[in-house]
């Protein structure tokens, strides 16, 4: 009778498959499309497919999310390019483990700084002397706005940056606590559409760039222990990554279900391409355009940095 109770829960073990032996993650993001990839893996079962319990977790500012990670308040996270080359470059044990996103002609029009109603912005030298408001001192907007304003000949540091979190943009603007901010869609919409300001300029689709916006990171201790976890991450963002850039709808609803923004303007917008396979070369520039920033105070060996 023992042996056909224990063969029996055996059967029932293996029956239940990649369900029952799902590795639980976090994964944390600010408010964007720019983890669409894991959003529409969660929603379309892509990750229990390949044996996780993947869960999403919203971070404000996206400069947090190193430490997020190496606090395992999540396992993995989607820093901006620059966030995370500066938690290297300052000591943190962080590795990139695949791609989230990467400019493209199509999205960098996404990308504004957004002037609050009183103010004309007609170029780069009018921004000298204003607040304004960044998702993150040292993030993706932050740096490429910063290099902007270097290619318009202006120097970054006649501008007052403040940091200024996605959901609290609106607010903020209203309140005229900060000139602009550096946001992206469907946050210029919904500023747009509620008379709060106009667009200053579009200044990523001027920069022009292919680059990697976000990608996924882990800390090397978690990474090593959770290969195999990785190694599904991967293959569940690869299999997600072509709904994202195809199917507008069902990535419309998954980034409208994460970030709490209507689903009108989550649909009115294509969210940032998706691109699970990441180099090190890809973030040669980044690490050029934050050398000459001053942001990185070391030599960033990328291949040390990237799992492979």
């Amino acid at each position: 009778m023992t042996r056909f109770l224990v063969t029996a829960a055996v059967a029932a073990i293996l029956t239940l498959g990649p369900a029952y032996a799902q590795t639980k993650i976090q994964i944390g993001c600010t408010a964007t499309s720019d983890c669409a990839s894991a959003m529409v893996a969660i929603d379309e079962g892509i990750f229990k497919k390949h044996g996780l319990d993947a869960e999403m977790v919203l971070i404000g500012i996206n400069s947090n999310i190193p430490a997020a990670i190496l606090s395992n308040s999540i396992q993995i996270g989607g820093p901006t390019s620059t966030v995370f080359l500066q938690a290297a470059d300052g000591g943190l044990d962080l590795v990139a483990i695949g791609g989230a996103t990467v400019m493209s002609p199509v999205t960098n029009n996404n990308v504004a700084a957004f002037v609050r109603n009183g103010l004309t912005v007609n170029s780069a030298k009018d921004f000298v002397g204003k607040k304004v408001g960044a998702p993150g001192l040292g993030a993706f907007l932050h740096v490429l706005f910063v290099k902007w304003l270097v290619e318009k000949g202006v120097d970054p540091r006649q501008v007052n940056f403040v940091e200024v979190t996605f959901p609290t943009m609106m607010d903020i603007m209203k309140s005229g606590s900060v000139d602009a901010v550096l946001t992206g869609e469907p946050f210029v919409t919904r500023m747009s559409n509620a008379g709060l300001g106009t667009v200053g300029a579009r200044y990523a689709a001027e920069l022009g760039r292919t680059e990697p916006i976000i990608f996924y990171a882990a800390s090397r201790e978690w990474a090593d222990k959770n290969a195999d976890a990785i190694k599904k991450f991967r293959a569940a963002i690869a299999e997600a990554a072509p709904i994202v850039n195809n199917d507008r709808e069902k990535a419309s609803v998954s980034i409208s279900k994460f970030t709490k923004q209507p689903i009108e303007l989550v649909k009115a917008t294509p969210p940032n391409q998706s691109e699970p396979v990441l180099k090190p070369e890809q973030l040669a520039w980044w690490i050029d355009i934050m050398s000459s920033q001053k942001m990185l105070q070391t030599k960033v060996d990328l291949n040390k940095l990237m799992l492979n």
